[in-house]
């Protein structure tokens, strides 16, 4: 009886760890053929200067903040 639901549980933990390892695993792999697919036909232009001050004064403020 014992034994039994020792087995059933043991199984259980199994089945579970099996499939949140599959599940990201899965997810590992679409998520780097996603960002491979966005590199290739959406790559990123280059900022302006005029983006790089606003985006570097942006940063400064935040960080004097603290």
């Amino acid at each position: 009886m014992q034994g039994d639901v020792l087995s059933a549980g043991v199984e259980l933990m199994l089945v579970g760890m099996s499939t949140v390892f599959v599940f990201l695993t899965l997810l590992v792999i679409a998520t780097t053929v996603m960002s491979a697919a966005i590199q290739r036909f959406l790559p990123a232009d280059a900022a302006s200067p005029e983006e790089l001050a606003a985006i570097t004064a942006a940063v400064h403020r935040h960080r004097q903040r603290k």
